[in-house]
């Protein structure tokens, strides 16, 4: 008999997962893609009107897995008219560059096409049911049944041996939920109704960004000098606009540094090394492996160790000496001079030692987060996890020079909330009060541009799962205080019963308490080709079965 398998969700981790699955299928299958959206490819994050055309990817053209073709080979094909179209500057394209992220969902969308037809060519069946919504799941004996929702035609069969969940990201389609109270900078459309008053943004990362040059754009125009220069014009009527971003240090990200790509291997803190601590099952795991971190580090960069104090720096002080420089100075100041080095170092194609260590080696030690306790989790998140994340989401050079711009132009602040602050979004008048050490400060408009974060059990999409315990809640699963869902390696849900078995989750928010850098199309890319192989695996075990 022929499998069949549904996805769920049609961006970018289904197209990965559907690549591998097909390169490693021993036999054809009967494939159905759901996709909420007119389009499948597209993904939310790279969705137009769901993003501002000036909100760039943080991720090269290089970093990108490619597909049945690489980004830049994409980028070379369209006249130059459609590459205006996209916010592309024609001189500009390069393996090094960042581009907006419509852009991207383009390049998705015209790939998605290719593995659709090399399946197709190979014998797989494959339909794709745009505008069809999948609002709950069941097992079903020995397969899956979906309820489906959809306009213009009646789908019949909806029993599935696999079904693969990849929903993506989680927002609210209307993000306002009280008058000035935004719980998300999506869709950006959404911010362009705003009027050019006092804004509050929680948040100063690319998430918080993409919020500020959404409102930039909206009430004037950032314009780019022939020598690289960027400064900021206000609109006409606008000139009330003021932006404050804010987070609990008061740090602006740094500016895209000069790496090899792909990464050179580890010394000491390499994927060898850590899968030999997680086979011994050691009670100290992560501080057995910080200690790795550590001699890592003082190897790579030797200055750098002396500055910090590496030899004697207990993980509990590691957070807080890395940021401490920067702590220190004024947000703005220090991004200027960040860039400026940036900037050099990539003319002159050098690599910041230290920084590189730390961007490799936070792929390594995720792996040992799936195998921490509640204590041990907690910590790797409060004292390593925001460095691995300084450097993993460092920010295109662009828009390091629009958040300057916007300062000298006098709409953009930047404050520290510590740790003795409130929301208060529930006054009597529109928009939000925050309170920090006792000093109250109105905003007319406030935006939680914070990113995705990991969402309880309870807002799984696919509830009828949850009752019979085949998707089990992650604090039930003996993960502590995590949030989201339990899964296996292979992206299975935990669950005793073997019906799980038929059923991958890679749906973000649910995932991320245990796998924290998950987000992002390198992870995508890694999800898909596990799930693809395991996938193709278990048709081919089942068949087997089937067959005897």
């Amino acid at each position: 008999m022929t499998a069949s398998i549904a996805f769920v969700g049609a961006g970018p981790t289904t197209l990965y997962t559907l690549t591998a699955f097909v390169e490693h299928a021993a036999r054809p299958a009967r494939i159905t893609i759901f996709e909420q959206q007119a389009r499948a490819g597209l993904g939310t994050p790279y969705r137009p009107g769901w993003n501002d055309p000036a909100m760039l990817s943080n991720i090269a053209s290089v970093e990108i897995p490619p597909l049945c073709e690489t980004l830049l080979a994409w980028l070379n094909r369209p006249s130059r008219k459609r590459l205006i179209s996209l916010g592309i500057d024609p001189r500009d394209v390069d393996d090094r560059a960042f581009y907006p992220r419509v852009a991207l969902g383009r390049y998705f969308l015209d790939q998605f096409d290719m593995p659709v037809d090399e399946a197709r060519a190979k014998g797989f069946i494959v339909d794709i049911r745009t505008g069809h919504r999948v609002p709950d799941m069941s097992v079903q004996g020995n397969c899956v049944q979906l309820d489906i929702e959809g306009e213009g035609e009646d789908i019949a069969d909806n029993r599935f041996d696999f079904v693969v969940m990849a929903t993506g990201h989680q927002w609210p389609e209307e993000p306002e939920a009280r008058p000035g109270y935004f719980l998300s900078p999506w869709p950006a459309s959404a911010l362009k109704r705003l009027n050019a008053v006092n804004v509050g943004i929680r948040g100063s990362s690319l998430t918080a960004i993409d919020a500020v040059v959404a409102l930039a754009t909206a009430h004037g125009a950032f314009i780019e000098g022939t020598d690289g220069s960027v400064e900021y014009r206000i609109g006409a009527g606008s000139e009330g606009l003021a932006l404050t971003m804010m987070s609990r240090k008061g740090l602006l990200p740094e500016a895209d540094f000069h790496h090899p790509i792909p990464y050179e291997p580890l010394a000491f803190c390499a994927h060898e090394a850590i899968g030999t601590l997680i086979e011994a099952q050691p009670k100290d795991l992560l501080e057995q492996a910080y200690a790795l971190f550590k001699k890592e580090l003082a190897h790579t960069d030797p200055a750098y160790a002396d500055h910090v104090r590496l030899a004697d720096l207990a993980l509990e002080d590691f957070a807080e000496r890395f940021f401490a420089d920067r702590a220190d100075a004024d947000p703005f100041e220090w991004a200027a001079t960040n860039l400026r080095e940036a900037q050099a170092d990539f003319d002159q194609e050098i690599t910041v030692p230290w920084r590189y260590a730390i961007l490799r080696m936070h792929e390594v030690l995720a792996l040992i987060i799936p195998h921490l306790d509640e204590g041990a989790l907690e910590s790797f998140g409060k004292h390593l996890k925001p460095a691995f994340v300084d450097e993993y989401a460092s920010v295109p050079h662009l828009f390091i020079q629009r958040l300057l711009a916007l300062h000298r132009a006098g709409h953009l602040d930047v404050i520290a909330l510590g740790k003795d602050y409130r929301v208060e979004t529930h006054g009597a008048e529109p928009g939000v009060n925050v309170v920090i050490n006792g000093k109250r400060r109105h905003y007319n408009e406030f935006i939680d541009a914070t990113g995705q974060r990991p969402l309880e059990a309870d807002d799984f999409p696919f509830p009828t799962l949850l009752e019979p315990g085949i998707v089990m809640d992650a604090q039930d699963a003996d993960e502590g205080a995590t949030k989201g869902i339990s899964v296996h390696e292979a992206f299975h849900p935990a669950s005793p019963d073997p019906r799980a078995r038929r059923l991958y989750c890679l749906s973000l928010p649910f995932i991320l308490g245990r796998h924290p850098f998950v987000q992002g199309i390198t992870s995508s890319h890694e999800m898909g080709g596990i799930v693809g192989q395991d996938l193709a695996r278990m048709i081919a075990v089942s068949m087997q079965a089937d067959a005897a």
